[in-house]
């Protein structure tokens, strides 16, 4: 592996967590909207990933394949989709609620606030650390390029 696909790898990470944090916004945002019916509540939303492989398989000839061999490492994420979370919603009994249903029920999401608050710091803290590796590679390739003064 060379110092500069370390750019490429970091930068895919800075990628998915950019997509993780988007998601967690958006579940905390929509975490106390309600609805009448259970179809039309919204429901958590959490982002795929997977391990992006670099080298070629020697038998097909294969470029950046998401099926790992042995003789392979790792060149980054990618971001396969964000799917629903499919955990039951929380219904509660609010007969005076304007959206309360015929028999006097709301649907609230299944979003955990403090699930996605901790899920933020973690994705956040995963960002910083790209970010950090980032940093250290520039620096360490600007040490590269004064060796020759």
């Amino acid at each position: 592996m060379s110092l500069s696909s370390v750019f490429n790898i970091a930068g895919t990470g800075m990628s998915a967590q950019t997509t993780r944090l988007n998601t967690i916004s958006s579940n905390i945002a929509n975490a106390e909207t309600v609805s009448s019916s259970v179809d039309k509540t919204y429901r958590a939303r959490h982002p795929v990933f997977a391990t992006v492989m670099q080298g070629a398989n020697a038998s097909t000839g294969d470029q950046g394949s998401l099926f790992a061999t042995e003789d392979r490492s790792g060149a980054g994420v990618q971001v396969l989709g964000v799917v629903e979370d499919q955990s039951p919603l929380m219904p509660r009994y609010e007969p005076n609620h304007p959206a309360a249903d015929a028999n006097g029920y709301v649907y609230y999401p299944n979003v955990n606030v403090v699930e996605e608050m901790a899920d933020m710091i973690s994705a956040s803290r995963a960002f910083q650390t790209n970010t950090e590796l980032m940093n250290t590679a520039k620096q360490m390739m600007q040490k590269v390029l004064t060796l020759g003064q």
